[in-house]
């Protein structure tokens, strides 16, 4: 039933451009569309290139994979896809300003406004996930736990992400900024080993990652509860979406069909997203409760963000707000 699905997927979204009228999910009900989808029916590429990006429990896109869901249905729109596996935000925005990548599948909103604020052509798709507890601060035993004791503390994770958004939102709770710790920007495996090795005190960790520690007896100093969005989106280019409208219903079609899939056979799911992560499958269907996976981009999504660009602003992270609902795609 899945394939049936799908090989009417890329036909009914190449198809729409010849269908008028255009009406926006909740969140961007005031914007109006800027792509003519009866005046650019035929894809102009060959190929697209989306991320891979599993962690922290990047289930849609683990069940994607493996099914060939992407593939499938690019395949019946005459277009094949490719895989990276690119990980950091900065990264991943990096790929796609360049061409080398036309989808996002999974990016943090802190990501996509940073690129946004710096100039840079980036689009907001539909949404990935939101998942605050699972972002957390970890230390060890005996590591600090209160923003008074993260004073001075050497803290080590990703740059400019919703992790390093959830350490100053922790600090900012306790009267302190990022000037009263030492920051070492690094990727999440190497916080994990760095903390691990004792050369940081805090890392942020997010996931399976950080289940491991807990169960490996370190603690957690906090999650994003109350603290953050933690809001994953899906972004391509404004460029590319006005030049391949069709593609674009092709992925968001084809991303539907996922979550239809994952809600209707959740066992199987939980046992591809263990094999894919290595961990127990109990752990995996624990920290799935701490998802929302749904696509819609909400009107309370759209509030979550702009209180994120808030705090950055405030943070110095970027200088200047963007129009987050004008970055949010027009959806026919």
């Amino acid at each position: 039933m899945l394939k049936k699905t799908l090989a009417l997927v890329a036909t009914a979204a190449l198809g729409a451009v010849a269908v008028a009228g255009c009406t926006t999910p909740s969140a961007t009900t005031e914007a109006e569309p800027t792509v003519d989808r009866q005046a650019v029916a035929e894809p102009t590429v060959d190929e697209v290139a989306v991320t891979y990006v599993t962690a922290p429990l990047n289930v849609p896109s683990i069940v994607e994979r493996e099914l060939g869901v992407f593939a499938e249905a690019f395949g019946e729109a005459g277009v094949d896809v490719t895989y990276s596996e690119l990980t950091t935000g900065p990264e991943q925005t990096a790929a796609l300003a360049s061409g080398d990548i036309q989808f996002l599948f999974a990016v943090g909103a802190t990501s996509v406004l940073l690129s946004a604020a710096n100039g840079a052509d980036i689009a907001i798709v539909d949404m990935y996930s939101r998942s605050p507890e699972a972002f957390m601060l970890i230390t060890g035993a005996d590591g600090p736990t209160t923003p008074d004791e993260l004073v001075g503390a050497t803290i080590g994770g990703p740059k400019g992400t919703i992790l390093h958004e959830l350490l100053l939102a922790y600090l900012a709770s306790g009267g302190y900024s990022a000037d009263d710790v030492e920051f070492v920007d690094m990727a999440i495996p190497a916080a994990q080993a760095a903390l691990a090795g004792g050369s940081v005190d805090v890392a942020l960790l997010a996931g399976p990652v950080a289940a491991t520690m807990l169960a490996d007896g370190y603690q957690k100093v906090t999650d994003g509860s109350g603290l953050v969005g933690a809001t994953i989106v899906v972004a391509t280019t404004r460029e590319f979406a006005e030049s391949n409208p069709g593609l674009v219903d092709v992925f968001t079609q084809a991303h539907e069909e996922v979550l239809a899939y994952m809600a209707a056979n959740t066992d199987e799911v939980l046992a591809m997203a263990a094999a894919e992560t290595g961990l127990p499958e109990a752990t995996v269907a624990e920290m799935y409760g701490m998802y929302d996976f749904s696509a819609e981009i909400t009107d309370a999504d759209v509030a979550a963000m702009e209180r994120t660009q808030e705090f950055m602003v405030a943070n110095g992270m970027i200088s200047e707000p963007v129009d987050i609902r004008a970055l949010v795609l027009a959806t026919e």
